[in-house]
């Protein structure tokens, strides 16, 4: 046997409990070979109190106060009270370096509770028929809101608004033109491979033009409204509620709605039109390079089709749609800010829910105004 190696035993204490005597360095090697037959020896053969004497132990790293940690747990789970005595300056100051005593007393993790499945859907439903309360109330606050900016227009910081449309309508220009000139591309370029087969190559241009007024062109322009302007929305407010100074306002006089949404609301229910127009027309455009490039039309004839094929009461819509999606976008990512309590991370978690619930809102009521054109008609 290495003389060098750790070994450990344990005598009785003069009928008081249990002494056990460690040898050697208590290092990486010995935790390893002792840990086990340690925790063996505790459970099988220790009554009363156990006295860990550590006279003998020539080193002692942060293995070795690992070690025994693992034996101050193997003693009290058989109910032995544990001390330590005798240890080397050298030992006694690596333990108090590693906090030995901090460590060996601090409480045991509870085991996570598993709640009753029943108790836990009542919870649930508890906390979705307060949050429907909390959004029935906020939209009630918008609507009265709207009503005292009418009657009384100097309510409201035009300023603030002036500085919204900037934010959601110009700002915004770039990347609503880029992504949708993109999607009429590829929307020409995909379909003009079919239509190549039946010489219908002429077609390419009311495709796009339809496709981008009555669907593509307000919902690709608010879903990207949503991930920049709704998002900011929200991590704006919920900054402030987190500081306290939607509170401030409020103790001034200041109603909050007024102050914070309208401005935005404003802003966007006027710049998401003129969004969505930019929209269509660049989703246009990216049709228009395919048709001319590569299917040999002329562009006289591609903006002929293109105009024929758009009557007014498509576009219509395309505007009613842009004004509702711009309201549901604020409305919903002002709520999400007013909604955020605790610290910094529930501005982040704010910022998320606004963007999904935004989304969702976006093609739900997408689809109930397809419902509508579609029996309307």
């Amino acid at each position: 046997m290495n003389t060098l190696a750790a070994t450990f035993t344990i005598e009785d204490n003069d009928g008081k409990g249990s002494i056990l005597r460690l040898h050697g360095p208590l290092d990486q090697d010995a935790y390893f070979a002792l840990a086990g037959p340690l925790r063996q020896a505790i459970k099988k053969g220790c009554a009363g109190e156990l006295v860990i004497d550590l006279k003998d132990v020539t080193r002692l790293d942060d293995f070795g106060a690992l070690l025994l940690a693992h034996v101050h747990k193997a003693a009290h789970a058989v109910n032995s009270p544990c001390s330590i005595e005798a240890a080397r300056p050298s030992v006694r100051e690596v333990l108090d370096l590693l906090h030995f005593q901090r460590l060996i007393n601090a409480p045991a993790l509870e085991k996570p509770k598993h709640e009753n499945p029943f108790v836990a859907l009542g919870g649930a439903i508890i906390d979705k028929v307060l949050g429907a309360k909390e959004l029935i109330d906020f939209t009630g606050d918008v609507l009265l809101c709207a009503a005292i900016v009418v009657r009384h227009p100097f309510s409201m910081r035009w300023d603030d608004m002036l500085t919204a449309m900037r934010k959601v309508g110009v700002d915004a220009v770039p990347i609503v033109g880029l992504i949708n000139f993109l999607l009429g591309f590829i929307m020409a370029f995909m379909t003009s491979v079919q239509l190549k087969q039946f010489g219908a190559n002429i077609y390419v241009a009311p495709l796009v033009a339809i496709a981008m007024v009555r669907e593509l062109g307000p919902i690709m322009t608010a879903i990207v409204v949503t991930g920049r302007s709704g998002s900011a929305f929200a991590s704006e407010i919920g900054a402030m509620k987190i500081s306290e100074e939607v509170d401030a306002l409020s103790t001034m006089g200041f109603n909050p709605v007024v102050f914070l949404v309208m401005p935005k609301m404003t802003a966007a229910m006027i710049v998401m039109p003129i969004l969505t127009v930019f929209a269509c027309l660049f989703g246009i455009l990216g049709g228009l390079l395919v048709g001319v490039v590569f299917l040999d039309l002329t562009l006289s004839n591609y903006l002929s089709e293109t105009i024929d094929s758009l009557s007014m009461y498509a576009v219509n819509w395309c505007f009613f749609k842009a004004v509702v999606f711009a309201f549901l976008i604020t409305w919903i990512g002002c709520l999400r800010g007013f909604q955020v309590k605790g610290g910094s991370s529930a501005v982040g978690e704010a910022t998320t829910s606004s963007v999904v619930s935004g989304i969702f809102l976006i093609i739900l009521w997408d689809c109930i105004f397809a419902f509508i054109q579609l029996y309307w008609s």
